[in-house]
């Protein structure tokens, strides 16, 4: 049973009185057990994931490529995937398409039609960077000359208005209905953007990775901002689609890890956002909170988890979101360094001394002006020395040579320079 399906819009004031089917102490146990990461054992292999969103776009008019018909996305993915066993279905979430990859991962798609391929997770950052180069290389294969898939963090080109949704899930409609109230970044976050999202454990201390990934999101912000035009012209940020993020909604986007206790900020994070997949009172979304206090459901409280994006979000693992989409070429570069700073010890209380408490106001400037902060691109640049060195302290049964050659070189053509791929 759905929240949309439970509670009728309007009919709040009809229900009668009854204890809550949850608490407070209910949701926090529940954080605590299910979403946030438990300990790892001391010796236990890191395991390492990444989605990565791509933005395929006709040749020929330059628009985004529809999701359906004869010309479009999944005759795309249809035709590549008969050759490499790939097995098409429905999600469970939203009864969209989706794809089902042979090693376990799976190809879905987000609101505007970009492609969002999710890596199974991997104990070998190798073997993880090297399956979802050749799942882009097999469909840009297929998808040349006709089709582009671009690796930016927003569409350059097209107006949001000229994208019209792909999905015709309720979930999709009621979230564009509530981030629209708010401005225009609702429908560009949706239907326009592309990220690199890297997805750890929690190690042994997973408090401190928690702090530790929320303080160095900025600085990935600013490593590999992309995204630098809209509507073909200069927007004045380094990632524009950091921009639309900042702008999309405060109160359920941006930076945690500042309180003393993780189970307990995430908890008033998350009652206080408001839940636009309930019904509207007075003509708005309310917070959570308020439907706590009238009998909402662990199904409602799981629906209304999915719909929180903060910056790093807990999923029983840490998901960070922060980076703009790279090339293929890269895909191993924004592994290495999450997973060297977090998986590797010493190195996280390094990156912990040298970051501190996380910084929203850094969060704000690093997606405005990137590594032309003096401050970011100098601390950007010990990050990376710590996190190669720590990826390296990790053994090449995790990361292979080759893959820290890469980040080598991606840090010598940007982060030492104080570029990103949005000044190229």
């Amino acid at each position: 049973m759905t929240a949309a399906s439970r509670w009728a819009s309007g009919a709040e004031d009809a229900l009668a009185p009854y204890e809550p089917a949850l608490t407070r102490t209910a949701l926090a146990d529940d954080l605590r057990t299910r979403v946030f990461p438990p300990p790892t054992t001391r010796g236990a292999a890191p395991l390492v994931g990444a989605e990565v969103e791509i933005i395929p776009v006709d040749q020929r008019s330059r628009r985004p490529l529809p999701l359906e018909g004869e010309r479009s996305t999944l005759a795309l993915l249809r035709q590549v995937g008969a050759s490499a066993g790939w097995r098409e279905r429905r999600s469970a979430k939203a009864g969209v398409p989706e794809i089902e990859l042979p090693d376990g991962g799976r190809i879905t798609f987000e609101p505007g039609g970009q492609i969002e391929i999710s890596a199974a997770p991997n104990a070998s950052l190798t073997a993880l960077a090297r399956n979802l180069r050749a799942v882009v290389a097999r469909i840009a294969a297929v998808a040349s000359p006709d089709v582009e898939l671009l690796a930016c963090g927003i569409d350059p080109e097209t107006p949001v208005e000229d994208v019209p949704p792909q999905l015709e899930a309720e979930r999709y409609r009621r979230m564009l209905r509530y981030l629209d109230r708010i401005g225009p970044s609702g429908a560009r976050m949706m239907r326009q953007t592309a990220s690199f999202q890297v997805c750890v454990d929690g190690g042994e201390a997973p408090e401190l990775t928690w702090r530790v990934l929320n303080a160095v999101a900025p600085v990935m912000v600013a490593i590999f901002a992309s995204s630098p035009r809209y509507e073909r012209r200069d927007t004045g940020h380094k990632s524009f689609r950091g921009h639309v993020w900042r702008t999309l909604d405060p109160r359920r986007t941006g930076l945690l890890g500042m309180g003393e206790d993780a189970i307990d900020e995430y908890l008033e994070f998350a009652l206080d956002a408001p839940a636009f997949l309930m019904p509207d009172v007075d003509g708005r979304s309310v917070p959570f909170s308020h439907w706590l206090a009238r009998g909402a459901t662990e199904t409602d409280w799981c629906t209304h988890l999915s719909t929180l994006f903060p910056e790093v979000r807990p999923r029983g693992y840490y998901e960070l979101r922060s980076c703009d989409v790279v090339a293929p070429k890269w895909y191993a570069v924004p592994l290495v360094i999450v997973a060297g700073l977090v998986y590797h010890r010493p190195t996280l209380e390094a990156a912990d001394d040298l970051l501190g408490r996380p910084n929203p106001e850094l969060l704000s400037r690093a997606g405005h002006v990137g590594l032309a902060d003096p401050a970011i691109a100098s601390l950007a640049t010990t990050l990376c020395e710590l996190a190669v060195d720590g990826c390296r302290a990790l053994g090449t049964a995790f990361a292979d040579p080759r893959d820290l050659a890469t980040a080598e070189r991606y840090l010598d053509r940007y982060t030492r320079r104080r570029r990103s791929p949005a000044d190229d």
